[in-house]
């Protein structure tokens, strides 16, 4: 069990996110802008990659690839490449620090540093079309003037101000989505927002058929079955594609291009329905209890199950992380907790079962004090038990710690 963690740009900051108004002008720069990051990147892998096999053939001469010696050699490729000079330094240098960041974390990772394992592998080459843009601008690549927002290299784009940024942004990013939608992600300090105290804690449990049962009939997530109500579209969209598949090597007719934007556009739908069912539930949830007690479950490994499908249309691990940022912004104390065994402990009594039970058994029956009661409601109550709120029974249990973001 441990206190949240933080899990945005960083720990006390937030990211506001805008849709752009892009004029024909901008249409051409930002994918050019991009072209020259995606070409950074490239140099950056390449140069890690050469870097990697002399040292490994001359360990008596090692040599470093830090974002350092990226930064000399960013120099020099601007002065090389006049096409690269002609666009803005801000963005290929931050593209950089971007790749040491990854590779930094690639290396965590397959030396086993990392607790969970992330990923898979070191940077790979960015393809230009399987990549969609993303350009990272500091504070001294951008500008806010009459509500437009004015990028390094006379790249100006008008921001649909959705709602008031609360601080003076120290970055943006601007991306383009699957559907060709440009939008800004701004940092800005992150702002508390203490709610009234309520007195009341609630113990949450993860599942498939329910994507969230907690000790409060009132705050049960139900499944929303948003992905199975869109398969019949999806399906549809699927064959049009495929009547409309280009020969390989050869660019989609705009028949192909339109069915997959309507795909692209379905699946957009569906995971805008997820998001918005799992902050509504997170803010119910954390706007009525004070202290929660949420199983730490991370539901990639049902992704090689019977119940990918319906695992993956749950998004429980969206719903999970709207909740931890949820109870961040408005100062909850929020508690993940060790899931092992949750299934087989007794809420009433601590006892803990000689076997694990079958999914198809739906109701836990403790044969040590003799407690019925629904299996999904049961772990929800060992929730609390093992957070320390439930003094009796508790397992593997620390002192409850406030959400401080840091992780414990």
């Amino acid at each position: 069990m441990k206190a949240a963690a933080n899990s945005g740009e960083s720990a006390g900051h937030a990211r506001y996110t805008y849709r752009l108004r892009v004029s024909p002008v901008a249409q051409v720069a930002l994918p050019g802008e991009w072209d020259r990051c995606r070409w950074v990147w490239n140099q950056c892998v390449a140069t890690s990659r050469t870097v990697h096999l002399h040292n490994k053939t001359h360990p008596e001469d090692p040599q470093s690839c830090g974002p350092a010696q990226l930064d000399k050699m960013l120099t020099s490729w601007r002065a090389e490449h006049e096409w690269l000079a002609a666009g803005a330094s801000v963005p290929q240098q931050q593209i950089i620090r971007d790749f040491a960041r990854s590779r930094a974390k690639a290396v965590k990772d397959i030396t086993g540093r990392l607790p969970v394992r992330q990923r898979a592998g070191m940077p790979r080459f960015k393809k230009k079309d399987l990549t969609d843009p993303s350009l990272n601008y500091t504070r001294r690549g951008f500008r806010l003037k009459d509500g437009r927002l004015h990028l390094a290299g006379n790249i100006i784009v008008t921001v649909v101000w959705s709602r008031d940024l609360p601080a003076v942004p120290s970055s943006v990013r601007v991306f383009r989505d699957g559907l060709g939608h440009w939008y800004s992600s701004f940092v800005v300090p992150a702002r508390a927002e203490p709610l009234p105290a309520t007195g009341r804690a609630i113990g949450i449990d993860w599942g498939v058929t329910q994507v969230a049962t907690t000790t409060s009939d009132d705050h049960d997530l139900p499944h929303a079955d948003y992905g199975k109500k869109a398969r019949a579209k999806l399906a549809r969209y699927d064959r049009m594609m495929a009547r409309r598949g280009p020969v390989r090597g050869q660019p989609g007719s705009k028949g192909y291009r339109e069915a997959k934007k309507l795909r692209a556009k379905q699946y957009k739908k569906v995971a805008r329905q997820r998001q918005d069912t799992g902050r509504k539930w997170a803010r119910k949830v954390v706007g009525d209890h004070d202290v929660i007690a949420v199983e730490d479950f991370r539901p990639k490994f049902l992704a090689k199950s019977s119940m990918a499908r319906k695992a993956a249309d749950a998004a429980i691990g969206a719903t999970k992380h709207a909740l931890i940022e949820m109870a961040r912004k408005h100062g909850r104390t929020l508690m993940l907790v060790n899931p092992a065994h949750t299934t087989m402990d007794c809420a009433q009594c601590g006892a803990r079962t000689k076997h694990a039970l079958p999914l198809s058994e739906r109701t836990y029956t403790c044969a040590a004090c003799g407690a019925v009661c629904p299996r999904d409601k049961n772990s929800a109550r060992v929730m609390l038990v093992r957070a320390g709120l439930t003094p009796v029974g508790a397992d593997r249990g620390r002192p409850e710690r406030p959400l401080d973001g840091q992780a414990a």
